[in-house]
């Protein structure tokens, strides 16, 4: 497995678990009931790290739907390139680090990783149109 493919896994692997600390909160908060029932505007808030830890789920999927394509191309088309798996890299610790400091609150770093990521993705694809 390249390191292109590990992180794109990895990163795969991260989005599709991202949703359980905020599930569990919301079991903690609203009750097993509570929290399988449907949408309710009334309904008691979860805590307010959850929140933000929902908000940053939705951002990674947004980024990793940009990142797939890109990094699945990458891998037809380059499998060997040390550089389109360096930037799987980056875009992973980007993504992960950006889900993280959200959840803690910390507004400058959070917007600093999720750059990371982006940039990441920008430059893969770059990468693959030969300009870089």
């Amino acid at each position: 497995m390249t390191t292109l493919e590990f992180y794109t896994v990895l990163t795969g692997l991260w989005i599709a678990i991202a949703w359980l600390p905020y599930i569990l909160d919301r079991i903690m908060v609203r009750g097993l009931m509570g929290a399988m029932a449907n949408y309710d505007p009334n309904a008691t808030p979860q805590s307010a790290w959850a929140q933000r830890a929902m908000r940053a789920h939705n951002v990674a999927i947004q980024a990793f739907a940009a990142f797939a394509p890109l990094a699945v191309m990458a891998m037809m088309k380059r499998p060997e390139d040390a550089l389109a798996g360096t930037l799987a890299m980056t875009f992973f610790v980007g993504i992960f680090a950006h889900y993280i400091i959200y959840c803690l609150g910390i507004p400058v770093l959070r917007t600093l990783a999720f750059a990371l990521a982006a940039l990441s993705s920008v430059a893969l694809a770059l990468r693959l149109l030969g300009t870089i």
